[in-house]
């Protein structure tokens, strides 16, 4: 399976070259037939111009700010690829993830969509221990929603592989959405076409820079509202979002 990894970035400089060197390391680890686009999306740094520096990785432009336009610009740049790899730019890819992906696809015709939890390496142990009790009530929410009341799953944002034929069908971004609940809404509308699976197996290291910011509580609780606000209404209820990168 050809495999595209998006990433959209703005204003990263600091840490693209680490996401980067990482998702090239696992790539050539594993062999894996897949390439890298960046979005530079309307960064005034030199987010471009490092992801640019990289051997086999393509740079698309997308003036529009925000991550649902980033991620719909790198999608469209993915034409080709069977499965799309939605990582963040300040995420780093570990060793046998991409094992992971290809091994959880190969043996269900009928997945559509994969993800899995963020480890916030750049965090404090105890708010680490808080954040792996969320998830462990996000495995029961996913064990809830997509086989007792088949609502919908479970997609963490920055996390996710799709099928990209599947995403087509069901009409691709919704990019009315700012920011959150945008993962949701990938979980909800890939769940009517496919199954849609989250798994302890498929870990990515991220930066806790938001979570730092505003608080465990405060985002755990922002991020959930919306997840059960675009799983039963359809849309997010939270629009503004505090931009945590230097502007």
């Amino acid at each position: 399976m050809k495999l595209a990894f998006v990433i959209p970035a703005y204003n990263e400089e600091a840490l693209i070259g680490k996401c980067l060197e990482s998702v090239l390391a696992e790539i050539k680890r594993s062999g894996a037939n897949a390439d890298v686009i960046v979005v530079n999306n309307a960064s005034t740094d030199r987010t471009g111009e490092i992801a640019r520096s990289f051997t086999g990785v393509r740079v698309v432009d997308e003036p529009k700010k925000g991550l649902v336009n980033a991620r719909d610009a790198g999608f469209a740049a993915s034409e080709g690829y069977e499965l799309v790899a939605n990582i963040d730019s300040d995420t780093i890819v570990p060793e046998g993830w991409l094992d992971v992906v290809l091994r959880e696809f190969a043996k269900d015709r009928g997945l559509v969509c994969l993800s899995g939890p963020y480890v916030y390496y750049d965090m404090a142990m105890h708010n680490r221990f808080l954040i792996s009790m969320f998830y462990g009530l996000t495995y029961l929410i996913y064990i809830l929603n997509r086989f007792i009341l088949r609502v919908g799953s479970v997609v963490q944002g920055g996390n996710f592989v799709f099928k990209r034929a599947a995403w087509e069908a069901v009409g691709g971004y919704d990019r009315s959405i700012d920011f959150f609940g945008e993962d949701t809404d990938v979980a909800v509308r890939l769940s009517k076409v496919g199954g849609v699976k989250w798994t302890y197996a498929l870990k990515m290291k991220t930066s806790g820079r938001r979570l730092e910011k505003e608080g465990v509580f405060r985002t755990a609780g922002t991020y959930t509202l919306n997840f059960f606000w675009v799983t039963f209404k359809g849309k997010p209820m939270t629009k503004d979002y505090t931009d945590i990168r230097p502007q």
